[in-house]
């Protein structure tokens, strides 16, 4: 009840408000005609015979059985946006029909369905589902806090389980959403609950002209022609370039906001420019795709600026260029083509006239001075805007084309006496037309934060001082060496490079990064001052490596293998390297610069093979490449021995600000707390220098200090603490607390558990992103505690695992399992499988005092839901009914109508029940598979011989595994699901189910999980 109190009943007061016709649910079935079918067809039928003039009622008819049968999502995007034409009756050839009107909101049909049940081999019940002329567009699923595993987490488990089981609810779906009355997240179809986000900016509104944050969210979302603006024009589908897979993205509110922007300042047509700072790692490529895409097809609005207009995307670096060129092509944008230079510009434009997308670099525009003609209708998108100022290119660019609309991007501030980008991106008086900034996108988790440390002074390195240090360094030389060095010039690169000083370096980073990265399989970066640090760096970490690698029982060769596969080199080849040289260093070093470069073939290979999950490489060195674009999520430490400024600086450092989560080989996954720059030269000795040309609010938080973590620490501990003292926990060990919070929860005081959770989650969270800093060593044991009450907590509480323990790093969770163990609390937290043989002793209820039988029915149900989920996930129509027998015996015990010895004993049965379950399908000799497609198959087949629906059971089982095995992406390829479709539907022809089609349409939403690849 409170579920429909706390988020159900304020998401639908929210979208009634806004012109949402709430259906009851068996209005809308009626209307559905079948309880498996997802379209409202009277809705439909109306609206299309509304928007399309002439349409008859055959012919809607005829469209919606059309639709109904539609089962790819990318297509219905498309249809849904008006690709989509058929021969109407009467017609000699075919004809768009509009399935929305997205220019007059007011035209369309807005319903929302409560309980919205579809029936499939697994029927699921939708909280909510918002339809569009008829059609589901968003499902909402509404979970009360408290049954939230880390707020919206089970409402996301929820949303998964769905589109797995009620897959045709998702066919025409634009994006989902997750809400319990307070926190509001959205998700595109088929994304992990790592990429659901918040939509925190109302803009053009503000915050307070809402009562709420959901009605704030709903309106942000749903409000009609929002809707209809996120439907139109900014989900795109991008092609995996290593998989092939196409992932569906949705925008995000900065990216909507920006676009929109610009859109209405062309659509107004009185300015000409604006200057875009979306910070990096925010998804600015994306941004420049979602505004060419609105620009191009601007379905929602009409102005004479926006009729055709020419696009002309620029970027500064060739890399860059590719990777944009390939973001537009991935993303299915209409006809992007790259121009070689000026003339093939001048060329395309000459031939194609209006409605092109170009892209192409700054470069090209070099020494151009000729006006294009119709310049007009040209809109320029410049990537990283503010170097197109270099070198006169901004004034070529400008002189070739004088009367374009000009976009400048940013992935960094820009700087304060940077007049030129002002001047040629902004309007007067505006300096960014939108900003997203740093502290936006760490606030959004669109990136992590970024911490820095400065590591032993001796190592830095003060300019001033140079000549000093010199001496520090190089007092071991004869006085000639030294005199011979000081007349070629004392560099700061001569003295970062001193060999010794690289060797003490080495030794230190791998020592950080085995306590900070190689637990949870994250990677480094180590920048060194030129090439020749490079492979100087290269060569002291591998001696070190392979020496730690050795005194763990390695064998010194293979060590010495395995070290050199764990590093590679990035930098760029001088014609120098080739040359031969009479001075013995020189020649050294130019012999491994020659052995460690690498190529691009090779230097691609090096960077896919860093971004993967094993651990060669674990460390790129560099010097100037992959200082700016690169982008890899699992770099977590920046080791940094090189004087960067300004945009060098900013740029470097946000290749450790992607978010990542790992996952282990256990199953769990880690997710990256935050970037690390380890600094050895002394930039950040000298960090407000070093970023002096920005303002201050752009780049206060673009660096934060290890410092700011330690003060954090000890204010959440403290914080923690106080709330047990008040709750009357602090006394108590972890068991205790566990389940004093459970009774108070029983009693009503949710929110004070709420408070707790949230207070030792972060306590401990904080405590992890620290480590190894020695700040922690006073926190520890306060850590083990408060970790393991929040598992037990969640436990005795839910009747649930914890999902905090799992998210944890490699070293917090070896600590933890420790700790329960010296304590004696491993029967308590521990979750057994089914197959364990301790798993039945809980059932043994004589003897045990009513505590203990409590403690015995929390950790069964716990192990239960478990057990029954995973079963469910693996084969629905087999073990569906074992876990909601689970839900409902522990809605019982929670409600009082049974004890828990009553309890167990239900259990057991259940237990019983399940492993009858497990072994049936051996006692008819048929594999697992080929099982479940008969359970889905009894149902429907009351009076056929069981014999008979066995045997097809097994020909269809063969069926899949056969396409498993020869296509094994079959259940991407829609034309090979519909022939197994109708294979499937000739086996099933003599057995004269109840409802063939249905059942074939479960055994395919079955098939394709149980045969997926790699099955």
């Amino acid at each position: 009840m409170s579920e429909y109190r706390l988020a159900e009943k304020p998401a639908l007061d929210a979208l009634t408000a806004m012109g949402y016709i709430a259906l009851h649910h068996e209005a809308a079935m009626l209307m559905r005609q079948e309880a498996n079918r997802v379209l409202l067809k009277p809705v439909l039928i109306e609206a299309l015979q509304a928007l399309n003039e002439g349409l008859g009622a055959e012919d809607a008819e005829a469209i919606y059985s059309d639709l109904s049968t539609l089962s790819d999502n990318e297509e219905w995007q498309r249809r849904l946006r008006g690709a989509y034409s058929r021969r109407l009756k009467g017609e000699t050839k075919d004809r768009p029909v509009a399935l929305i009107d997205f220019k007059r909101p007011d035209r369309n049909r807005y319903h929302v369905v409560r309980q919205f049940k579809v029936e499939a081999q697994r029927s699921r019940i939708a909280d909510l589902v918002v339809f569009v002329n008829g059609i589901p567009l968003v499902v909402i699923e509404a979970k009360c806090p408290l049954k939230a595993a880390d707020r919206s987490g089970q409402a996301f488990e929820q949303i998964k389980q769905y589109e797995r089981d009620i897959p045709r609810l998702f066919y025409p779906n634009a994006f989902n959403i997750v809400t319990d009355g307070m926190a509001t997240l959205y998700g595109a179809t088929g994304a992990p609950a790592k990429f659901y986000a918040p939509w925190p900016d109302p803009w053009p509104r503000t915050r307070d002209e809402f009562a709420d944050d959901l009605t704030k969210d709903f309106w942000c979302l749903l409000e009609p022609s929002r809707l209809l603006d996120l439907l139109a024009h900014f989900i795109v589908f991008e092609s995996d370039p290593d998989t092939g897979r196409r992932i569906k993205k949705v925008c995000r509110y900065q990216q909507f906001r920006a676009v929109n922007k610009a859109v209405n300042r062309v659509a107004e047509g009185t300015k000409k420019k604006g200057l875009i700072w979306h910070t990096q790692g925010s998804g600015k490529s994306l941004t420049m795709v979602f505004l060419a895409l609105k620009l191009k097809t601007h379905l929602t609005l009409d102005a004479p600026t926006l009729q055709n207009p020419n696009i002309l995307v620029l970027t500064d670096r060739i890399d860059l260029d590719d990777q944009i060129s390939k973001t537009f092509v991935a993303c299915g944008l209409p006809n992007p083509k790259q121009a070689a230079d000026v003339k093939a510009l001048r060329e395309a434009v000459a031939r194609g006239g209006s409605g092109q997308i170009l892209l192409s670099t700054i470069f090209k525009f070099q020494g151009s001075k000729e006006p294009i003609p119709n310049s007009e209708d040209w809109i320029v998108l410049v990537d990283e805007c503010h170097r197109t100022q270099e070198k006169d290119l901004g004034a070529f660019l400008q002189a070739t084309l004088p009367d374009a609309r000009y976009f400048g991007f940013t992935g960094t501030p820009i700087k304060k006496a940077d007049k030129d980008t002002y001047a040629r991106f902004s309007e007067p008086g505006e300096t960014y037309l939108d900003k997203y900034g740093i502290d936006d996108a760490v606030r959004d988790g669109a990136t992590v934060p970024i911490l820095y440390e400065g590591r032993k002074t001796e190592w830095s390195i003060n300019e001033a001082e140079i000549d000093i240090l010199f001496d520090r360094w190089f007092v071991d030389l004869s006085d000639e060496k030294r005199e011979k060095l000081k007349q070629k010039g004392v560099s700061l690169a001569l003295i970062a490079k001193h060999p010794e000083r690289i060797r003490l370096i080495a030794r230190d980073i791998w020592e950080h990064f085995k306590q900070t990265c190689r637990p949870d399989g994250f990677k480094a970066q180590i920048v060194a001052i030129d090439r020749e640090a490079v492979v100087i760096y290269r060569r002291a970490l591998a001696e070190v490596i392979a020496a730690d690698l050795t005194k763990d029982g390695m064998a010194e060769a293979d060590a010495a293998a395995k070290a050199e596969r764990m590093i590679a080199c990035v930098f760029s080849k001088s014609q120098e390297d080739d040359k031969p040289s009479e001075d013995a260093d020189i020649e050294a070093v130019r012999a491994e610069l020659r052995a460690h470069y690498l190529d691009a073939d090779g230097e691609k290979t090096a960077k896919k093979a860093f971004k993967g999950s094993g651990d060669e490489p674990s460390f790129l060195i560099v010097c100037d490449k992959l200082l700016t674009g690169f982008d890899a999520p699992n770099e977590h430490v920046m080791y940094l021995d090189k004087p960067l400024r300004e945009h060098g600086l900013l740029q470097a450092i946000a290749r450790t600000n992607r978010t990542c989560s790992i996952k282990r080989p256990d199953g769990s996954t880690v997710d990256k707390p935050h970037g690390r720059i380890v600094d050895y030269i002394g930039v950040t000795q000298h960090l407000d220098d070093a970023l002096s040309s920005y303002r201050a609010d752009d780049v206060q938080n673009a660096l934060r200090d290890l410092d700011l973590l330690r003060r954090d620490l000890r204010k959440t501990h403290a914080e923690f603490k106080r709330q047990l003292r008040l709750l009357g926990l602090d006394s108590m060990d972890e068991k205790a607390a566990a389940y004093a919070i459970e009774k108070l929860v029983a009693d009503g005081r949710e929110d004070d558990w709420f408070e707790l959770q949230r207070l030792g989650r972060h306590f401990v969270r904080t405590y992890g992103d620290l480590s190894p800093d020695p700040a922690i060593l006073d926190f520890t044991e306060d850590m083990k505690w408060a970790a393991t009450f929040l598992r037990l907590a969640q436990q005795a509480i839910t009747k649930d695992e914890s999902l905090d323990h799992l998210t944890y790093s490699g070293k917090i969770r070896d600590m933890l399992e420790e700790h329960v163990r010296a304590t004696g609390l491993t029967t308590t937290v521990r979750l057994r499988n089914i197959t364990d043989p301790d798993f039945k002793d809980d059932f043994q209820t004589e003897e045990k005092s009513e505590e203990e039988l409590h403690e015995a029915f929390v950790r069964k149900a716990a192990e239960l839901k478990r057990v029954t989920r995973e079963l469910v996930d693996k084969n629905p129509a087999q073990y569906g009914r074992f876990s909601e027998r689970v839900l409902e015996i522990i809605r019982r015990f929670e409600e009082g109508q049974i004890a828990a010895a009553e309890g167990l004993k239900d259990f057991e049965d259940l237990t019983g029940g399940i492993a009858a379950e497990a072994g049936a399908h051996d006692e008819l000799g048929m594999d697992e598979r080929a099982f479940a497609i008969l359970r889905i198959m009894e149902p429907h087949a009351s009076e056929t011989d069981h014999t008979a629906l066995q045997s097809v059971a097994i020909e269809v089982g063969d069926l899949y595994a056969g396409a498993q095995k020869s296509q094994p992406s079959w259940f991407f390829m829609d034309g090979y699901k519909k022939e197994l479709r109708r294979e499937v539907r000739k086996l099933l022809r003599p057995l004269e189910l109840d409802d063939a089609n249905g059942v074939r349409d479960e055994i395919e939403d079955y098939a394709v999980h149980a045969y997926a690849e790699g099955h």
